[in-house]
């Protein structure tokens, strides 16, 4: 019996106890997206005889006679469906990897379903846009302009692959067809701490499709870090492809390539692993302890991988000065970044013997280049290549896949693709780093900070990569957005044996900052000063340097300004009325944030615009595009110095084969280096009067941008249940190149950090092992959890930046947890300190 799938009949019959999402794949379906493999997430909806269904939990065999459209099939002869029209115009999408779904449940949404969406859409997650994009899309609210020539730059210009995400035809990593393609798996540790004794493989060859099976003894001894940096030597080298020591629950510990997902799979069941099990430590306060376990013990003689002390000022004096003290210790947990694209990579040798790997990357550049130091070959002799990717977060700034995958190609000599499973993405990816901040200011009655002091805790995890880089990067515009002569900063960076942690959204100033903002709040309701006010007399103003303790980068400076009109917009959000429940008690509270536009040390990128006649133009730039807009606003950029409209620049990208060098998309980059190096090479050929023009940015000097946040909240006193009633954000981005884009950012990054604040963590038990491994049981925010955001843009233009413009990708999510705890505190009177501010954790507080 056949399978009709868009019309056309598929004789060919599912495997047994196969989904229908791997099913339409196979069958050429790659709009079917596999988000969650447990119907939690929607990106694999379909439609079974016009009823939309989880593919990825609907068996393939009940679909067998029936009619299956895909987002494929959606559209009709005459052109879009109209639910895809309505989601390009009103962009309801960034990386677009959960688009389809939508699009699919939307198509079969009946008009009492149009009018409760938040139940509607509850099987359908977006972790890039906050819902509002979505929401417009769905009530047919048009968002995209179509600019005139030379009239690109300030407009709301759509993505240019907005056609191909509605449609399902946007290409991301694996989908693609590879003949003769291996499948390789991995065996995890389930120990936090072990020596591999020895490793049997000889039942998993008894598999009828294993081909190899790769253990420590067949990895490099090198080691290097997962973290990807311009500088290398930022990350701590500690961790091999396959080691002989294991350092917490869910590490690889050998991998099975094999002709199948299946038989590589029962292949790592067969192994036999005999372990040597040692002391583990998994408390970060513990791991200080002079005779806690090491964690690297073969390369360390403690487990601090990174430290700060130093001191400005003489803090004693300022703290004797103050009126007014306050000190708190704050905890923040494991988050996931919960890309719905899971990381995966695919492999193989090209026509002249190259390794060639399509990965799931921010950073194609730098994956190159560890893959080639791993394994001793020439740059030349390696290509990466990103597609669209399903959205990164920081997470995809990691080598977390494409250096086994490589490891693969080269002893079998086949094409090898390796996907994550969800649950492998939350046990085996990186985290955000959890951190225990102790925070003491002081001020005087008139408002003036006297001192600030941080002693701060960051548990880096199992290995590494990021760790000390994002305690530094946490301890200084946090702090450095204050004018205060007295600061001590006290930081180590520790080792345990549990899943590492990463680069994430924010990259440690949203952990420091809930501190520093919610200490600051409480000091002005204790002095009795309004906490605008309070800010606005010690904020740092244009022409102050950008000081904290220790050694920083001398590059970053104060180029443009709007804080201040940033914490105006906050004065007048106070000033509005929101309804809230009978009985339920209602509190308002606002913070702020400071980020650098880029990293220190050094962040490159070049760019290449060439002629293609009549008026279009190839842009060739190795950004890689994962819902950042940075494509966008490049053809916005390029189209406006060449005198036409976006939709006539062709972009090339990250394909290390294609375009010149590209740190990555990371650090809030996109635009401010990346863009820069656009606008160069715009400029060059139009001045050169030739065919090419090349420009190139290094990343210094570098700008801060502003952000701030403002809520009503209203706590219900009987439950701990907290609604938001009003959430209102203002950003100093400089010039606002594409406004759609920039509030897209913005309000995801809001939404994102409402989940960390509100519902997510990632759980761990005794062992260290992660127990949330799906999104079942670790909360995303639905569009019925998020609230729209008012956002405002302050009106600077900045002097680094191309065109005045500054980043904002990352900081929107900043400010987000200490202004809902300063909210809280003016509501149930309590200063809550360890996030997510859960129901019940809210109701226990209180009681």
């Amino acid at each position: 019996m056949s399978v009709e799938i868009n019309g056309t009949p598929h004789e060919r019959a599912p495997r047994p106890g196969q989904c229908l999402r791997t099913y339409l794949r196979e069958e050429g379906c790659f709009g079917v997206k596999k988000g969650c493999d447990s119907g939690d997430c929607g990106a694999c909806t379909v439609h079974v005889d016009g009823r939309p269904v989880h593919s990825c939990v609907y068996p393939a065999f009940r679909a067998q006679g029936c009619r299956v459209t895909t987002v494929e099939g959606l559209a009709g002869r005459d052109g879009l469906h109209p639910v895809q029209r309505a989601f390009l115009a009103a962009q309801g999408f960034q990386c677009g990897f959960c688009t389809a779904g939508l699009i699919m449940t939307v198509a079969a949404l009946d008009p009492a379903q149009h009018a409760d969406l938040p139940r509607a859409l509850k099987g359908n997650l977006c972790r890039c846009t906050g819902y509002r994009a979505i929401a417009d899309a769905v009530a047919g609210v048009p968002n995209q302009a179509v600019p005139a020539p030379g009239r690109a730059v300030g407009s709301a210009t759509g993505a240019p692959a907005g056609p191909q995400v509605v449609t399902g035809t946007a290409r991301y990593t694996l989908d693609v067809r590879v003949p003769g393609v291996l499948h390789l798996k991995v065996l995890r540790s389930p120990h936090a701490h072990a020596r591999i004794v020895a490793v049997d493989a000889t039942e998993a060859f008894r598999v009828d499709g294993v081909e190899a099976v790769l253990t420590h003894r067949d990895a490099p001894e090198r080691l290097f870090s997962t973290a990807q940096h311009e500088n290398a030597a930022e990350d701590p080298a500690d961790t091999r492809v396959l080691d002989d020591v294991v350092r917490f629950v869910g590490q690889r510990v050998a991998a099975v390539v094999a002709t199948s997902e299946a038989a590589a799979e029962e292949g790592c069941r067969r192994l036999r692993v005999r372990y040597e099990v040692r002391p583990a430590v998994t408390d970060p306060a513990l791991a200080l302890a002079p005779d806690a376990p090491l964690v690297h013990g073969d390369k360390l003689d403690r487990n601090v991988v990174g430290e700060l002390h130093a001191a400005l000022g003489d803090v004693a004096g300022g703290f004797a000065d103050a009126d007014e003290v306050y000190q708190a210790t704050f905890r923040t947990p494991r988050v996931q970044h919960a890309s719905l694209e899971t990381h995966g990579a695919l492999g193989w040798l090209d026509g002249d013997g190259r390794l060639v790997i399509r990965s799931s990357t921010q950073t194609p550049f730098l994956t190159r280049r560890a893959v080639a130091e791993l394994y001793d070959l020439p740059l030349a002799r390696v290509r990466v290549i990103a597609g669209r990717v399903g959205g990164g977060f920081g997470g995809k700034q990691e080598m977390l896949v494409e250096d086994l995958v490589a490891l693969a190609v080269l002893r079998t000599g086949r094409p090898v693709q390796w996907e994550y499973t969800r649950a492998e993405q939350f046990c085996a990816a990186t985290t955000r780093h959890p951190f225990t901040v102790t925070m003491k200011a002081g001020a005087k009655r008139d408002g003036t900070i006297t001192a600030m002091q941080l002693d701060v805790l960051v548990d880096t995890g199992a290995y590494g990569n990021h760790g000390p880089a994002v305690m530094f990067h946490g301890c200084h515009e946090s702090v450095a957005v204050y004018r205060c002569a007295n600061m001590r900063t006290d930081a180590r960076t520790v080792y345990t044996n549990t899943v590492p942690a990463g680069a994430f959204r924010g990259y440690g100033l949203g952990q420091v900052t809930f501190a520093v903002e919610s200490v600051l709040d409480e000091l002005a309701r204790r002095i009795g000063m309004d906490p605008v006010t309070f800010r606005e007399r010690n904020v740092v103003r244009p022409g102050d340097d950008l000081t904290a303790p220790g050694d920083h980068a001398d590059d970053l400076g104060i180029a443009s300004y709007g804080l201040d009109q940033c914490l105006a917009r906050m004065r007048q959000a106070g000033a509005t009325r929101d309804a809230a429940p009978d009985g339920w008690l209602v509190g308002e509270g606002m913070a702020i944030a400071m980020i650098a536009a880029g990293p220190p040390g050094g962040h490159h990128a070049d760019a290449t615009v060439r002629s293609l006649g009549e008026g279009r133009y190839e842009l060739s730039v190795g950004t890689a595009e994962f819902g950042n807009g940075s494509t966008t606003v490049h053809a916005q950029i390029a189209a406006d110095e060449l005198g036409t409209t976006p939709d006539r620049i062709v972009i090339r990208q990250s394909d290390t084969d294609a375009v010149r060098h590209d740190t990555g998309a990371f650090a809030s980059t996109g635009v401010v280096v990346a863009g820069q190096a656009v606008l160069r090479a715009a400029r060059a050929l139009r001045a050169c009067g030739g065919p090419v023009g090349h420009g190139h940015c290094d990343g210094t000097p570098r700008s801060v941008a502003f952000n701030a946040q403002w809520f009503r909240i209203a706590v219900d006193p009987d439950t701990g249940e907290l609604r938001i009633l009003r959430s209102v954000h203002s950003a100093d981005a400089g010039t606002v190149l594409n406004p759609l884009q920039l509030r897209g950012q913005i309000e995801g990054g809001v939404a994102q950090a409402l989940g960390s604040a509100l519902a997510e963590h990632v759980d761990l038990d005794e062992r260290g092992a992660v127990t949330t491994t799906t999104f079942r049981q670790y909360h995303l925010p639905t569009l019925a959890d998020t609230p729209r955001t008012e956002v405002h843009f302050a009106r600077t233009s900045d002097a680094i930046g191309p065109l005045g413009a500054k980043s904002m990708s990352e900081s929107p999510y900043n400010p987000v947890a200490p202004a809902l705890a300063n909210a809280l505190r003016d509501a149930t009177g309590v200063r809550m300190t360890v996030i997510p501010f859960t129901a019940d954790r809210i109701w226990a507080a209180m009681h």
